[in-house]
């Protein structure tokens, strides 16, 4: 992923802040040789305290095809992309150019996280893993406690492999024409405001809050 000066998060609280509120991604995992990479969607909860850059708690069914691709190479990615939307090219023409000259582009939030993959199989540590998903997804919602041999959820334990993400580094982009003069930027986020369209009010609210992510961008 190409991160440009302007777009990188302004720092460590921007990029964690945002993955808060995310917990559905795609986890990039080396295909054996001869293979494709596998791309598997998933929920994930994201733990910031463990480790210097935290982990993530994910599982999967058993017979998912990913789990020889992961022993062979526990070096995986975990992608999450949100708040994006389509900027057509009028929108960010340059101040006394035709609208037509304008380049269409996109915004976006990106965060990825490049982990060591664990695999969780004892009964117990499964359970616990479970648990603290389940706290992490439903915690307003009573839910009977997971635990090896007691129902309900005990005899479908088999039926997962857990997986820790132990995250290693982490790399961040918002893409919100930090670079653009003040006049540009502020056409976007009302043209933004004005069609209302799916995640562009999220879109806007990045653009507000981050302004001019450049020297001189301002104008």
């Amino acid at each position: 992923m190409l991160i440009h000066p302007w777009d990188a998060a302004l720092d460590d609280t921007e990029w964690q802040r945002w993955l808060a509120g995310h917990d559905f991604g795609q986890l990039a995992v080396n295909g054996l040789p001869g293979e494709p990479p596998h791309v598997q969607p998933m929920h994930f909860a994201y733990d910031p305290a463990p480790g210097e850059h935290g982990e993530a708690l994910a599982h999967l069914a058993r017979p998912n095809p990913i789990w020889p691709a992961l022993q062979a190479d526990p070096q995986v990615v975990l992608s999450v992309v949100d708040d994006y939307v389509f900027v057509p090219g009028p929108w960010q023409a340059p101040e006394g150019a035709p609208p037509e000259h304008g380049v269409p582009t996109s915004f976006y939030a990106a965060v990825q996280l490049r982990c060591t993959a664990h695999l969780v199989d004892d009964p117990h540590e499964k359970a616990a893993l479970l648990t603290a998903q389940v706290g992490h997804f439903q915690p307003e919602i009573d839910s009977a406690p997971v635990a090896p041999g007691e129902e309900p959820y005990g005899r479908m334990l088999s039926g997962i492999r857990g997986l820790r993400l132990e995250v290693t580094d982490v790399r961040a982009k918002f893409k919100y024409a930090g670079h653009k003069p003040e006049a540009v930027r502020q056409r976007m986020a009302a043209a933004l405001a004005a069609r209302a369209a799916p995640r562009d009010a999220a879109a806007r609210a990045h653009q507000l809050r981050r302004g001019a992510t450049v020297p001189g961008a301002g104008g």
